[in-house]
């Protein structure tokens, strides 16, 4: 009977102690859930000395100019130090002695896939200069705005194979350094989409009221090229960026026009640095993995660093999109030769961009061909798809022989054909529609999968005032006419810099 009982206590009190752990694993209250350095002494070094030297001595060496304007965010590489550290510390530099007390740091996921965004649910991340506590009460703020975003240890935890993951883990030490105690608030972005960017930038820009809040983006660029290619692509994000393009960047990573390894959190941050007042993007470094004593330009990683501020002056975003005579002129040449060439049949005509940097940037564009004022076709792309100089190419070509409304151009018609080229400006997020002029903008309206785009000239040849132009927009995304209201849609306003000449 005593062994009996012996055992039956025994039972008893195993049962409580399950009983205890299961309830505290279920409740997700876990009170000391530090997540650990996944890539110390691989990525940087995991003795605290000689990562604080190496850090040190990066931010020693860059060479920013004086940023007086408030700073909503950075955009920093997160590669090895030793490739991409040097790079990231322009950015890091510019934070120092700010006042800065909490950092949100948003992060790709490389070794986990899952729905929308992943807040860690722990109290801390720890790398070798110690712990940094996450800011709960604001992580629970934000998992609450949106079902795309949750309190969880996906994507943050080591995985099966023993694999953390490094793009938020490398910017800390960095961090540690530059601010010394901070809150942080450590996201990882399972998928990319532009629905998940925008629930976190939206989510975010409602929640933080004050400057005391930093927003870090964690993005590598182009993967893996040859060493010429990979500036060449990542001139086409960085472009973007600086232009506050953030729909169009969205797109083309989405369609893996462009690339960048982090793309859905630099839009995340442009959307949320929008709402809270930011309008310039200035870039302070460049470089690729390629530029350090042993990298190989075979193969090559891109990196930026830039610093997201509210300017005091004009910005970039309030200047007007045009061309100069020159690369109008350069244009209007491809156009035509391009349109001659092919209803001639010869050989494919292979444009050149003669330098002109500004015509190397990818645009969306239209070719309009009339004979005595009267329309003979007209075709483009609305996403800058490619090259300006290539998109016109193209678009002359298909207006001359596919526009449907037409019959091909004959060789007969190429001396009286008239040459209008629309190149369209980068798309402006919609503030206030009040700002939306008839005759100057055209506007993309975007909620859920349902786009629709009409261009500047539409409300003007239909004699439209501003709400119908709206409703028609919405008309042509499939949606209510009233859709432009919805809290869910955006819309997004362009220009188009429209040039010609007379056959």
């Amino acid at each position: 009977m005593k062994n009996k009982f012996k055992t039956l206590y025994l039972i008893f009190t195993l049962g409580v102690i399950t009983l205890f752990f299961l309830s505290n694993c279920f409740s997700g209250e876990s009170k000391n859930k530090v997540r650990k350095p996944a890539v110390a002494g691989a990525f940087y070094p995991a003795d605290p000395t000689e990562l604080k030297t190496m850090i040190r001595d990066y931010l020693q060496k860059a060479k920013i100019p004086v940023i007086k304007d408030p700073i909503v965010g950075i955009i920093v590489p997160h590669a090895g130090y030793v490739y991409s550290g040097g790079v990231a510390a322009h950015a890091y530099k510019a934070l120092q002695n700010r006042d800065i007390d909490r950092v949100i740091v948003i992060s790709p996921s490389h070794i986990d896939y899952f729905n929308g965004s992943s807040i860690y649910d722990g109290t801390a991340y720890r790398t070798p200069l110690g712990d940094i506590p996450v800011d709960r009460e604001f992580a629970k703020k934000l998992a609450d705005k949106s079902d795309r975003i949750e309190l969880s240890e996906q994507g943050h935890s080591l995985n099966f194979q023993g694999r953390g993951e490094h793009a938020l883990e490398v910017q800390l030490p960095f961090l540690q350094v530059v601010l010394g105690k901070f809150k942080l608030v450590p996201i990882v972005m399972g998928e990319q989409s532009y629905e998940t960017s925008r629930a976190l930038g939206r989510a975010l820009a409602d929640l933080i009221k004050d400057q005391k809040t930093l927003i870090v983006a964690s993005s590598d660029l182009s993967h893996y090229h040859p060493y010429n290619e990979a500036i060449r692509l990542d001139k086409k994000v960085l472009n973007a960026i600086k232009e506050w393009d953030y729909y169009n960047l969205s797109r083309n990573f989405q369609g893996r026009i462009w690339e960048a390894c982090g793309g859905g959190p630099i839009v995340s941050l442009m959307i949320a640095a929008e709402d809270l007042g930011a309008n310039e993007a200035l870039l302070l470094k460049y470089a690729n993995s390629g530029d350090v004593p042993f990298g190989d330009k075979n193969r090559v990683v891109g990196y930026s660093a830039f610093v997201l501020v509210k300017a005091a002056k004009q910005s970039r975003t309030d200047k007007e999109f045009n061309l100069d005579e020159k690369a109008q002129k350069t244009l209007l040449e491809i156009a035509r030769k391009s349109v001659e060439t092919a209803v001639k049949g010869g050989k494919e005509y292979e444009p050149s961009s003669c330098g002109i940097e500004c015509i190397e940037q990818d645009r969306g564009a239209f070719v309009t061909l009339k004979i005595n004022g009267k329309l003979r076709g007209c075709i483009g792309y609305t996403a800058p798809l490619k090259p300006l100089y290539l998109v016109v190419s193209d678009v002359a070509k298909q207006a001359a022989l596919n526009d449907p409304r037409f019959q091909p151009v004959s060789a007969e018609e190429l001396p009286y054909l008239e040459y209008e080229i629309s190149v369209l400006s980068p798309f402006r997020h919609v503030r206030d529609v009040n700002q939306i002029h008839i005759g100057k903008h055209g506007l993309l309206i975007k909620n859920g999968p349902n786009v629709g785009l009409l261009l500047p000239q539409v409300p003007v040849e239909w004699g439209w005032d501003r709400e119908t132009f709206l409703q028609q927009t919405c008309r042509k995304a499939g949606l209510p006419l009233d859709a432009w209201k919805d809290p869910d849609t955006d819309l997004f306003s362009f220009t188009a810099f429209v040039f010609g000449e007379h056959g």
